[in-house]
């Protein structure tokens, strides 16, 4: 059975101008729609339609192919229906192998994740539907006005005792996230609702961004929704050193300055045993400073990590040391917390953020890491590149 998953991602967003390419978390609402499909079991492709090429270069960045969508069905009151038969009817691959199910994904819905479309298209499949939509619980009280004009309650009835909220019976919220369809019904309905369609519970949020005021919404709601990257076996290139950034990975970027003038940092203990493990497996390590910081020299002793700075240029710097070492830029695995870390993540073969790094940095990243910095950035990439055999033999 042949899965695939569209993104229609236009260029022309009027309530929110440019909100497919803008950064939440770092991550840019195609990028992070893009990552969602691609981590579904279920999925073999991901195609992002739009008539914007800096859309579609965002999604090939994360994986996604693009399929070019013509104006006429990229304006304000284009459906999103019309996306998707465009794709189906004039994306190649699909054409001579037309898939059997086609998940369509929102990037107005930033919290999908891999679970959720894998939830959707299992119950699909589960339940022999032809269409499912994912859907949040929703427990309001829900009223309407009347022709006389007063309020008319929809799912209680106010005429009477107040009933628990708990005790009202389910109802659910489309959230705008996962639809999936068995594309022979869709095409010959032109709708995503069709013939039996089935609501697919799912441990989300009901937000969707389509103005400025959900996009302050979901940005306080992250806080709490740490995003890791996603990476496939493609994009793993065999590493054998690992560079950091001192401020913000190593610390939180707290100072503490002591009554006599010193001053004093937090560094996380796991962060050693981290490094240790990539030691024992011949990584290379280097600390690259901005400036010349006589705690960050001792903390990269302690840590058997080569020490090196520049005020101007990391590039340049990071250049040098590579050349001696004998190393390809695509060996080189780079956590960078500053603006001053962008060329060096750029040029290296694996690019790593923490999670409270600034945003340009986390969008620039290969990795959005689940750890801030000083709170086990290091021991947490350890893990990541041990556990995916990414450093090289």
């Amino acid at each position: 059975m042949k899965i695939v998953a569209a993104i229609p991602a236009r260029g022309g967003s009027v309530g929110l101008p440019g909100k497919n390419i803008r950064p939440l978390n770092g991550i840019p609402l195609v990028g992070r729609t893009v990552r969602a499909a691609r981590g579904s079991r279920f999925v073999s492709e991901v195609f992002v339609s739009s008539d914007s090429a800096e859309i579609l270069t965002v999604g090939e960045k994360y994986g996604a192919k693009s399929v070019l969508r013509p104006a006429e069905l990229s304006g304000p009151t284009a459906s999103s229906e019309s996306a998707l038969i465009h794709l189906l009817q004039n994306e190649p691959s699909l054409v001579s192998e037309p898939p059997d199910i086609l998940v369509f994904l929102q990037c107005t819905a930033p919290f999908t994740q891999a679970h959720h479309v894998d939830h959707v298209v299992e119950a699909l499949l589960a339940k022999e539907a032809t269409s499912a939509i994912s859907v949040v619980d929703d427990h309001g009280f829900y009223w309407e006005v009347g022709p006389n004009g007063e309020g008319v309650g929809l799912n209680h009835d106010p005429s009477k005792q107040r009933v628990r909220r708990q005790d009202i019976s389910a109802r659910y919220r489309e959230n705008g996230a996962v639809y999936a369809m068995r594309v022979p019904e869709f095409l010959e309905a032109g709708n995503r609702y069709c013939g039996k369609t089935i609501l697919v519970p799912v441990d989300s949020t009901w937000i969707e961004i389509d103005t400025s005021q959900d996009w302050d919404m979901a940005e306080a709601f992250i806080r709490s929704e740490p995003f890791t990257g996603f990476l496939t076996e493609s994009e793993t290139p065999p590493l054998r050193a690992l560079v950091t950034a001192f401020a913000g990975v190593h610390t939180d970027n707290t100072i503490f300055v002591n009554r006599d003038g010193t001053e004093s940092i937090v560094c996380n203990r796991y962060d050693e045993i981290g490094l240790d493990r990539l030691l024992g497996r011949g990584m290379l390590l280097l600390m690259l400073d901005r400036e010349e910081d006589s705690l960050a020299v001792q903390r990269a002793r302690k840590l058997a990590m080569d020490y090196k700075h520049h005020l101007f240029d990391k590039m340049e710097t990071l250049s040098d040391w590579r050349d001696k070492k004998g190393l390809d830029w695509s060996e080189i695995a780079y956590i960078g917390a500053d603006i001053a870390d962008l060329d060096c993540m750029k040029a290296c073969g694996l690019s790593i953020a923490p999670r409270n790094a600034p945003a340009e940095v986390k969008a620039t990243a290969t990795v959005v890491l689940e750890s801030a910095g000083g709170a086990g950035v290091l021991n947490e990439v350890a893990e990541l590149l041990i556990a995916r055999g990414m450093i090289a033999v």
